[in-house]
């Protein structure tokens, strides 16, 4: 009996070091490479304003890794800065941000597999007020994908110190749902925001209402649709992204861009490259 406890044990203490082992890889941060001016892109515009990577529930350093990867060894942009947030608010970083260019910085949750987004709002405006106090970011880019961006317009819009003090640039939704009781059958008309039960989209469709905002945005909501079908990626409905042209229709000063990659699926939106091309376009190209 003793014996058996003792293997029992040791089989426990084993599967527990080998999770802490795979979170820790998930959690590890995609290196950085210097950008050098001198392997500059001439259809390219190299600017100091930072651009955030968030990923959606359950993403990792793997979301974002290959989009990286790619603009580095494309002298596209570099990676500067990881931060990493703990379910209980504690903040911790790696890197530095001091104005380098086309700098990307990638956020990291060390628990994000919840049963509702609502507590990475609370931990993402913790790192939206961490960058701007400490970094002093004044205008900001973001790539979202998924429960990321659904978890960052919610932080931004719930925060009036955030909207006076942290200005966006462009932001970039990969597969982000905003509202999330409305069929997959539906086509979007402006009129289905009176249809929807989703209490968490009546509350930012009034915040954003009340956003004073006064300068230029860009937003691009990029979705994917799954092989045989063309109205999912295959885990976000369309509709459930295309909710935003709802929510942005008070203010005249958004740009507003929406495009659906065919036979694309959510995980794919941030990994192809061919989409990865056109983020750095959006974010970076000459116009």
């Amino acid at each position: 009996m003793k014996k058996s406890l003792k293997i029992a044990g040791i089989s426990i203490g084993s599967l527990i070091l080998l999770a802490f082992g795979i979170q820790g890889f998930l959690l590890r941060g995609t290196p950085g490479q210097h950008l050098s001016s001198q392997n500059y892109q001439s259809n390219l515009e190299y600017s100091s304003i930072p651009t955030l990577l968030i990923p959606g529930w359950g993403g990792s350093t793997i979301t974002y890794n290959k989009m990286i990867k790619y603009y580095q060894q494309k002298n596209i942009a570099q990676k500067v800065l990881t931060i990493w947030v703990a379910p209980n608010g504690r903040i911790w970083t790696e890197g530095d941000f001091h104005g380098q260019k086309n700098a990307l910085i990638q956020v990291l949750f060390t628990w994000n597999y919840n049963g509702t987004y609502h507590p990475q709002i609370k931990q993402l405006t913790g790192v939206l007020n961490y960058l701007q106090k400490h970094y002093h970011m004044q205008k900001i880019n973001v790539v979202a994908h998924s429960y990321g961006g659904t978890e960052f317009i919610h932080a931004y819009m719930g925060s009036k110190y955030l909207q006076d003090h942290m200005r966006l640039n462009k932001v970039v939704f990969l597969g982000v749902p905003v509202e999330e009781s409305l069929s997959d059958q539906l086509k979007y008309r402006y009129h289905l925001v009176n249809k929807s039960t989703d209490k968490n989209f009546h509350q930012l469709f009034l915040e954003m209402k009340n956003w004073q905002l006064n300068y230029p945005v860009e937003i691009y909501n990029l979705m994917g649709s799954e092989e045989g079908s063309k109205t999912t990626d295959g885990a976000v409905p369309h509709i459930q992204s295309e909710m935003l042209k709802s929510l942005i229709k008070a203010h005249p000063s958004i740009e507003y861009h929406q495009k659906v990659y065919p036979k694309t699926t959510h995980y794919q939106l941030h990994h192809r490259t061919k989409i990865l091309n056109n983020i750095a376009n959006i974010l970076w190209g000459r116009n």
